[in-house]
């Protein structure tokens, strides 16, 4: 039994681990977009369509790979695609040219999809229902950290070796994993939900498995629908926050600074004033807690976390870093060091501290409890293909808000300069978190039938099959 309660946990531990990477990838690019535009000759604005295209073919491949994860075993496809978007990455890092960097950047996105739907339908099989916004926080929180941990890693190498450097340690950090897959577990499917508990523990599988028939019915169910909707919306929103550190390059700059320290600093501060998504797991708790209260309880308590992210983010925007002081050596160490001290010494700082640890705190109360109930309303051979889709919507979502960031920058700086047109377009942006906070609120209605049909489904299933063997 400990042996197996430990190989349960390596597993998690290793898909919690591996959520992180497709938003390391995404993160690296917006620090290196001067470096890959120097050396391939081409307009920095263009780099943003890179970004875009990984964006989109890895939304799009995980549908695919979602639909799989419902027919086949979910070991041997999380190898498979591991293996193409490590080789892609090693071949970014060896581009030649603009149109090399993007095919390279597309077949990563194919490998990169398997990694959200298959690892989303694994965990939800292995994660106890009343627990599931507790665990699945750190499969949000993995995946904020991935976007900290891209950035801080194409900060800190890009300004002392070649921008490809990035690319060739997260390659090589992806083949670890293909080495550490060969000792996870694969659950059985739906041995998480209460209604197969009994079935499990008599030897007995779970044996419904996905068809394209079925495809209609997971697209068109309501809680769906919203939940697809919800992540639209707020992802247009979160997907402009990559340009986060490109502000704080101008707000340095603004302060005296030349482009290498600000480039250093704003890694950091990124990464800094992304702590409160530390408390994803408290939200995510509290969401398991309002949830066992009433299947509405948990759609009500995020649309309201959702809605206070708006105003936190436009005041963390807009809040100067007046009287910044910095070294001017380009020497890291001293950078963060001195960002430290002026958390506690630079009022200006320190306030654009507290209202940042707000705003990222009220962002992650969405990513658990998101995730929980897509799981709560889809039948376990579903829920791959339903987070895949949606998880499509999220990535339309971050799409539009990457690309519309650099189209409505191009509007607003023919009347304002740096930073203040960025300071705008980021706030117009944040408008769109209304609408995805509106979804929670209708979705509250229908969460109550959707998981009591579900729960009926399995609680029908279950008994058929354990008549069938007696």
């Amino acid at each position: 039994m400990k042996s197996n309660n430990a190989k349960t946990q390596f597993t998690i531990a290793v898909f919690i681990a591996l959520a992180a990477f497709d938003n390391i990838i995404i993160g690296l690019f917006p620090p290196l977009f001067k470096f890959i535009a120097q050396d391939l000759n081409v307009d920095i604005a263009k780099l943003g369509i890179v970004s875009a295209v990984n964006i989109i073919v890895t939304a799009i491949s995980s549908v695919y790979w979602g639909y799989l994860s419902g027919k086949f075993k979910r070991k041997r496809l999380i190898i498979i695609g591991t293996l193409i978007w490590v080789a892609a990455v090693f071949l970014t890092a060896l581009s030649k040219s603009y149109m090399q960097l993007i095919l390279f950047q597309m077949v990563t996105g194919i490998g990169l999809g398997c990694i959200a739907s298959i690892g989303f339908s694994i965990l939800t099989d292995f994660i106890h229902y009343e627990k599931r916004g507790t665990v699945l926080s750190l499969w949000g929180m993995a995946q904020g950290f991935g976007g900290i941990t891209g950035s801080l890693l194409a900060s800190l190498t890009a300004t002392s070796h070649s921008w490809r450097w990035p690319f060739e340690i997260v390659g090589i950090i992806g083949f670890f994993l293909i080495f550490l897959y060969l000792f996870v577990e694969e659950p059985s499917r739906g041995q998480s939900d209460p209604e197969l508990v009994n079935l499990i523990k008599k030897g007995q599988a779970y044996d419904h498995f996905i068809d394209a028939k079925q495809i209609r019915s997971i697209l068109f169910k309501k809680s769906n629908v919203l939940l697809f909707l919800q992540a639209f919306f707020m992802n247009i929103s979160t997907g402009s926050l990559i340009w986060i550190p490109t502000l704080f390059i101008f707000k340095i700059q603004q302060q005296g600074y030349s482009v290498e320290t600000a480039m250093i600093a704003s890694g950091y501060l990124y990464g800094i004033f992304q702590i409160g998504g530390m408390t994803s797991a408290y939200f995510g708790h509290l969401g398991d807690k309002f949830q066992k209260n009433s299947f509405q309880g948990r759609a009500f308590f995020t649309a309201i976390f959702v809605f206070l992210t708006m105003p936190f983010y436009i005041g963390m925007f807009s809040i100067p870093m007046n009287h910044l002081i910095l070294p001017h050596d380009h020497n890291a160490i001293l950078i963060f060091v001195y960002l430290i001290k002026q958390i506690f010494l630079n009022p200006w700082i320190a306030f654009l501290f507290v209202i940042s640890f707000f705003a990222s705190a009220a962002q992650s109360a969405n990513t658990p409890n998101w995730l929980a109930l897509i799981t709560d309303v889809n039948l376990p051979e579903h829920r791959g293909t339903a987070f895949s889709v949606a998880n499509l919507f999220n990535s339309l979502g971050r799409t539009i808000g990457n690309l519309g960031f650099g189209t409505l920058l191009g509007v607003i700086t023919v009347h304002y300069q740096e930073p203040n047109n960025y300071i705008m377009t980021l706030s117009f942006l944040e408008v769109f978190l209304i609408p995805s906070a509106l979804c929670y609120l209708f979705m509250a209605k229908t969460n109550r039938s959707d998981i009591h049909n579900m729960k009926e489904t399995l609680k029908i299933r279950s008994n058929k099959m354990e008549e069938q063997h007696e």
